[in-house]
């Protein structure tokens, strides 16, 4: 049920579709090589912080195709809590995801970086910045329309 909150705003891909595809090209894109299991976690948990309902819910069925467990999806927001649930190579990639879709402090921390480097290669890394850029682009686009939870684009 809708309230004038949370009520649909503007179909912003329907009205302007030429933004559509780039943004789907470059989420494509940056997926390429990385591990499909990662990328759901890092989809789920960055529109877990921007509080996309649409997003979340594409995601968590993607996650659920992909093989991930329920345990795992709904522990997501805690993962720092529950470390016997995500490998070492998650939790840098999940630490990362949360520093580069938070800025708060105006930068992602060193350690942080130093950190996803170490389990990541360069072009690892670019594509996992790349897939959280598009992510957090799709939240923002999605939220601030106010698209629904199991609606279309």
């Amino acid at each position: 049920m809708s309230t004038p909150e949370t009520a649909p705003r503007l179909p912003v891909f329907r009205l302007a579709p030429d933004i559509y595809a780039p943004l789907l090209a470059l989420t494509q894109a940056a997926k390429k090589g990385l591990d499909p299991v990662l990328v759901e976690l890092l989809l789920i948990r960055a529109s877990q912080l921007n509080r996309c309902a649409f997003c979340l819910d594409m995601h968590v069925t993607d996650a659920r195709k992909a093989g991930v467990s329920e345990e795992r999806i709904t522990l997501l927001s805690a993962w720092e809590e529950a470390p016997a649930h995500y490998t070492e190579k998650e939790r840098t990639a999940l630490a990362f995801t949360e520093a580069v879709t938070v800025l708060t402090d105006g930068f992602v921390p060193d350690e942080v970086y130093e950190r996803a480097a170490a389990h990541f290669d360069e072009a690892e890394l670019a594509r996992l910045l790349a897939l959280i850029t598009a992510i957090n682009s799709w939240n923002r686009l999605n939220v601030a329309a106010r698209t629904p939870a199991g609606g279309v684009l």
